[in-house]
């Protein structure tokens, strides 16, 4: 199983409603050999019309953050718990992101295998790692089973609010010394 593999059933999927308001499925870029793997929410309307995450205001964002503290974009894995849009931009329900990660980010995540997995606002943590409240679990490193996840702000939340930017640019730093730690063990 590849990532394209996975990509492919992505593109044809009709697990949920969410595929009959989708003009693309973004079942997520990068290089299956990844370090890092980013997980946010959900396609935006950028990402709708181009297939491809983080191409909107917030990949913007996230690109602008990633410049500044080392990490290049084409090393990374980027990908959402939902590869669909929902309709009117609002957020994912339980039963959509539920079957989006148990059909298809599992696999991703099984084999890209990252050192580590970087969860992009509330939804992401929330789905994958059970937590309310994202100020409680934010810069923290998680652990589930053999990965280790780190929660902080979406790019999209760091772009209407200082701190939060600020906050999100810290954590990227810090994902870039864990990466940088684990190549030279």
């Amino acid at each position: 199983m590849t990532l394209d593999d996975i990509a492919k059933e992505i593109k044809g999927c009709a697990r949920c409603e969410l595929h009959r308001y989708r003009q693309k499925a973004v079942p997520g870029e990068g290089p299956e050999d990844a370090r890092i793997m980013f997980v946010g929410e959900a396609p935006g309307r950028e990402e709708d019309n181009l297939g491809r995450p983080f191409v909107g205001r917030s990949g913007g964002i996230l690109n602008e953050i990633l410049v500044r503290t080392g990490l290049a974009r084409a090393d990374i894995f980027i990908t959402s718990v939902v590869k669909c849009r929902p309709p009117d931009n609002r957020v994912p329900q339980k039963k959509e992101y539920e079957t989006c990660i148990d059909a298809y980010l599992w696999r991703q995540i099984e084999v890209v295998n990252p050192t580590i997995i970087c969860l992009l606002g509330g939804v992401a943590t929330h789905s994958i790692l059970g937590v309310n409240g994202l100020s409680d679990a934010r810069g923290k490193i998680f652990r589930r089973g053999s990965f280790r996840l780190l929660p902080t702000y979406h790019p999209a939340a760091a772009g209407r609010n200082r701190s939060w930017h600020r906050g999100l640019l810290e954590d990227m730093a810090r994902l870039h010394a864990l990466v940088q730690s684990e190549l030279n063990i």
